[in-house]
């Protein structure tokens, strides 16, 4: 107890929960999230084709959760873009990834070591996001729970909901993308800290707000450092949730359809260059011929 005294841990989560997000951490966040519409494919081209398309896609990575959790909540969409200055440091970030020369700000902000702490930082504007969601809805809708968790859940993994549409900007569809059919760590997260927040509003969990932030960042940005350090598209929440869905839904490989299921045929195998070239020198002859 003495030691934490000695640490005064409230006083500390109750400093980390009030610290400004603008312009470091928010900076951090438009950094990540062009970047990782950089990795997409076909961007960069979209970017030399049409760089409206391009800037409105950069929009939607940085602003998306707040347009869908506006419309949620019967809010103007348009209402966040009335921050000059965050579309303003959004649209400068956008233009570097995308436009300087010899791609020196996307080298630099690619580069591991700083990547990994953008990243960290990026997670701290998501847990905030998503306890001021569900903080949000809780004024407008006291006892609608339900609400809560789905506004917190748009605020922290929005983007990801969105990709969809955003790949219709860059005049791509995949429908099978769907974030809601192949969720990801941070959407699943973001639903998971939804609740937590959700029940802390409820008073039925019993801690306070800024302890909860406190927490629930600390796991956030040390999962995401963990899982881009080993370039992993795993989830720390895979063993916990195979067994929960085996208990409540069944496990899909141990259904009745899948034993009996026909033996998929075996895949021919690859063809070497030289096979290739064989192939081609065979065909050329027989065409002499």
């Amino acid at each position: 107890m003495d030691v934490l005294s000695a640490l005064n841990l409230g006083e500390v989560s109750s400093y980390f929960s009030k610290m400004a997000m603008f312009p470091v951490f928010d900076l951090a966040y438009y950094i990540v999230s062009i970047l990782y519409l950089k990795y997409e494919p076909g961007s960069v081209e979209v970017s030399r084709k049409s760089p409206v398309a391009s800037w409105l896609c950069a929009m939607l990575y940085c602003f998306g959760s707040y347009i869908l959790a506006d419309i949620i909540l019967g809010v103007c969409p348009v209402d966040y873009f009335q921050h000059n200055s965050h579309i303003l440091l959004a649209t400068a970030v956008w233009y570097l990834i995308f436009y300087c020369p010899l791609n020196l700000f996307y080298k630099c902000v690619a580069f591991l070591p700083i990547k990994l702490v953008l990243v960290a930082l990026k997670e701290v504007v998501r847990a905030r996001k998503i306890a001021a969601g569900v903080h949000h809805a809780h004024h407008a809708y006291h006892s609608g729970y339900l609400i809560m968790i789905i506004t917190g859940y748009v605020k922290g993994s929005g983007v990801a909901l969105m990709s969809n549409f955003e790949q219709l900007v860059r005049g791509v569809w995949k429908p099978e993308t769907n974030e809601i059919l192949n969720m990801s760590f941070p959407t699943k997260a973001s639903l998971y800290g939804a609740i937590l927040f959700t029940l802390m509003e409820a008073h039925i969990l019993p801690v306070s707000k800024s302890t909860l932030i406190c927490i629930f960042t600390l796991f956030m940005a040390t999962s995401k450092v963990v899982m881009t350090a080993k370039h992993s598209h795993g989830s720390p929440f895979a063993l916990v949730e195979g067994w929960v869905c085996h208990l409540l839904f069944g496990s899909p490989l141990g259904s009745e359809e899948e034993h009996h299921a026909p033996a998929a045929p075996a895949p021919s195998p690859v063809k070497t260059k030289e096979e290739l070239s064989e192939g081609t020198r065979k065909r050329k002859s027989k065409k002499a011929e």
